[in-house]
């Protein structure tokens, strides 16, 4: 009887949600792997806090080659090698290659630095949240990797309602 009761926590336990923590990330710098539409997702929202953003990718969208170009972001040419965590407090795994994120959320582990992998949300130390902004309030969204279309689509009735009130644009 016991051992079932324990069986029930520890179930009960992985299905818990993520706290929603929000963190000033004011200078803080984030390494995303990857140059791609998921990257070019990320970034977009990080700039908006003030993070420094680093991106290792062989090859960037357009969109994230003109953040370079404009100095919004530093970016290094090439795929990611384990150096490329030095100095960095958060990391974004979002390459096309299952084995170089799960090799990224394994360097990460090693060095104690919170990680989002993109392809497999059992990696996750933290999910990366749908966001709305206004000029009194943050909104962060999430389904905990379960459901990114219902996420995206709760973001959009937000905005919608916020907009009606004259509290978004």
């Amino acid at each position: 009887m016991k051992q079932r009761g324990r069986r029930r926590e520890e179930a009960a336990e992985m299905e818990r949600p993520y706290f929603p923590m929000f963190i000033d990330m004011t200078d803080k710098s984030v390494l995303v792997a990857g140059g791609g539409r998921i990257a070019l997702r990320r970034v977009r929202t990080m700039l908006r806090f003030g993070v420094q953003v680093r991106v290792a990718a062989p090859e960037l969208c357009p969109e994230l080659a003109e953040m370079e170009r404009s100095g919004q972001i530093c970016a290094v040419h090439r795929a990611y090698e384990t150096g490329d965590l030095e100095g960095v407090s958060f990391v974004l795994a979002a390459t096309d290659s299952r084995e170089v994120n799960r090799q990224i959320w394994g360097d990460c582990r090693e060095k104690g630095i919170p990680v989002n992998v993109s392809d497999n949300r059992e990696l996750c130390d933290f999910y990366f949240p749908s966001v709305v902004m206004t000029e009194d309030a943050v909104i962060g969204i999430s389904s905990g990797g379960e459901d990114p279309g219902r996420t995206k689509e709760l973001r959009r009735k937000i905005e919608e309602t916020l907009g009606e009130r004259g509290w978004y644009e």
